[in-house]
């Protein structure tokens, strides 16, 4: 289980990491976790390049770009909500009927709509911070060696993937990174897009480790 605490920390940090980039526009405490932190910044390759942040302050930056990118991605030019995907009538349905709030509720996992500046819960942002959530979860569930409880929020994390992010955001997270006008939105997209991909092959693997009695994860 060591391999897997560690994994579940690693887990936990880029969850942490694509939720905060995508949820609220980046501050200079953001950015210098990232420059402090050489995994971080070794994720954002064209950002760490990037010939602007040598010629401008962290401050002059977000004012003069990334604030504008971040707006044009997540607030008018792209729509980072599922419901915008999978409806037909492609509404953002803000209310109770969206499938993710009754399943948010069921895990006690509240969503301050007003403080988060969204108009609904299944914004890119808040259901990668979902998935922050069942990672400590898990971590939790870990150290207390409850067998039955990591199972159980494998589970939950599988068929969350399957069923809500990986329903839409590679389709949301190909268009940020080609609409993006900074490296930091660009490299942010292609990481969120390829560890959500290789995250739900991970929890597959690791339910078929642990899990033998869970039904098969493809089915």
């Amino acid at each position: 289980m060591d391999l897997m605490k560690q994994e579940i920390e690693n887990r936990i940090a880029i969850y942490a990491l694509i939720s905060r980039l995508m949820l609220v526009e980046v501050d200079e405490a953001f950015l210098e976790n990232i420059e402090k932190d050489e995994t971080l910044l070794s994720f954002f390759p064209n950002y760490r390049d990037w010939s602007k942040r040598k010629e401008l302050s962290n401050s002059e930056l977000i004012e003069q770009y990334y604030n504008v990118d971040f707006t044009n991605l997540f607030l008018m030019h792209l729509v980072p909500y599922e419901s915008f995907y999978t409806r037909d009538d492609q509404m953002i349905e803000s209310g109770g009927d969206n499938p993710v709030v009754e399943l948010y509720n069921d895990l006690d996992f509240r969503v301050e709509l007003d403080s988060a500046r969204v108009v609904s819960a299944d914004h890119i942002g808040v259901e990668l911070e979902f998935m922050y959530m069942l990672c400590t979860a898990l971590q939790k569930a870990l150290e207390a060696d409850d067998k039955e409880g990591i199972c159980e929020l494998l589970e939950v994390q599988r068929a969350f993937l399957k069923e809500h992010l990986l329903e839409w955001t590679p389709l949301f997270l190909i268009n940020a990174k080609r609409e993006s006008r900074t490296p930091l939105y660009h490299d942010g997209s292609e990481l969120a897009l390829e560890f959500l991909l290789s995250d739900f092959e991970y929890v597959n693997e690791k339910l078929s480790q642990h899990c033998a009695t869970t039904p098969a994860a493809d089915k």
